[in-house]
């Protein structure tokens, strides 16, 4: 068979899972977690910069969060930022630090974030279908060329859909996972 890689395909896969367990270690489940943050964006300096870029994170209290800002001119751009970030947070500034007391979750609320976790996990999906894109046309490209037979080509994609039901799987995996966490009283 010619030079496919399936290794760069697997890798681009991996990658779509990593962003979704990244993404979903940033849901609240009810305790306090410092990469309750990471998705975070603040508009600093002219660029959008991630919060633990411009603040240390950590956790006094088991329901509590505190920020420290480094520069006294971004903490109101950074509390700004974590109360339009739809986690539901309140920040209390007191000089250059933020206190975030993490609400208890009601119902309503972890509902709302079973829909954020299937969205990212939608995303994560979509990604996983545009590798498998990607690699179907680089094969119906090399097969017109000339470099790989018929059967080739049609073995090939066999085995790039079946990386890509098994990565799906394990979004789907994840995404249950962290939706009995959510749901968790």
């Amino acid at each position: 068979m010619a030079d496919f890689d399936f290794t760069e395909l697997k890798r681009r896969m991996d990658g779509a899972i990593n962003a979704l367990q990244h993404d979903l270690s940033g849901l609240r489940t009810g305790r306090a977690s410092a990469s309750l943050l990471d998705p975070i964006t603040v508009e600093a300096y002219g660029t959008q910069t991630p919060l633990n870029q411009l603040a240390n994170v950590s956790i006094p209290e088991p329901r509590m969060l505190s920020v420290s800002v480094w520069d006294k001119s971004m903490v109101g751009k950074v509390e700004r930022a974590i109360r339009d970030s739809h986690l539901g947070l309140n920040p209390i500034t007191d000089g250059t630090t933020l206190r975030i007391p993490l609400p208890e979750l009601n119902e309503q609320r972890r509902k709302e974030l079973v829909k954020v976790a299937h969205t990212y996990g939608e995303n994560a999906r979509i990604a996983a279908r545009h590798v498998r894109r990607d690699g179907m046309e680089t094969l119906k490209k090399m097969e017109k060329d000339g470099d790989i037979g018929q059967d080739d080509s049609r073995q090939m994609s066999d085995r790039v859909q079946k990386m890509t039901d098994e990565t799906i799987s394990e979004i789907d995996r994840s995404l249950s996972a962290k939706e009995a966490e959510i749901m968790q009283v």
